[in-house]
């Protein structure tokens, strides 16, 4: 690997680390309806663990209402079920062939809770970050070591490597606070 390579790779897997912690935080319950609060459900679908969007449409009906409409009827019970054993503390109640879920406004302390749990999220997110800082900068240690490049080009990549790092570290916080505020909106 060259100095270019070493950093377009570093680059490419800060990137992925964000949108990694982005989609974390997408699962994350607010007071607001959202349809990435189902993404993770599996559905038991004639034995087999099914994404939900996968045997049904999930739509936001209103601000504090979700809806899921099954393709077959036949998996209303278990998208149900599997809603109330979720971790999301939900409540369906079907009505025909359409299962409404309202969204329950969260108590002071379980936004208190869920605002430690963006910042563990966020923490993680910047923890993978500067591990990838971490490996990018032992890779060009080695090429200087292996007298592929000079002092001063490793200076300069150990330079743009903490650029990076500080750019998607910034990134990481702006998630951070924009689902803190989220969450803390009555």
């Amino acid at each position: 690997m060259n100095k270019s390579e070493i950093i377009k790779d570093a680059e490419s897997r800060m990137k992925k680390s964000v949108e990694a912690i982005r989609e974390e935080m997408a699962k994350i319950r607010t007071g607001r309806a959202s349809t990435a609060l189902l993404d993770h459900l599996k559905i038991d679908y004639y034995g087999n663990p099914t994404p939900l969007n996968q045997v049904a449409t999930v739509s936001v009906s209103d601000a504090r209402t979700l809806a899921v409409t099954p393709w077959d009827k036949s998996v209303i019970p278990s998208v149900e079920k599997a809603i109330l054993e979720s971790d999301l503390g939900l409540n369906p109640s079907t009505a025909g062939e359409v299962i409404r879920i309202p969204i329950p406004p969260l108590t002071e302390e379980r936004r208190v809770e869920m605002t430690k749990l963006v910042k563990a999220e966020g923490e993680n997110g910047k923890v993978a970050i500067r591990n990838i800082r971490r490996d990018a900068n032992h890779h060009l240690k080695e090429l200087l070591k292996n007298k592929e490049i000079a002092e001063d080009e490793e200076k300069k990549a150990l330079d743009e490597t903490q650029k990076l790092t500080d750019q998607y570290v910034e990134q990481l916080d702006k998630i951070v606070a924009e689902k803190e505020s989220e969450i803390m909106e009555v």
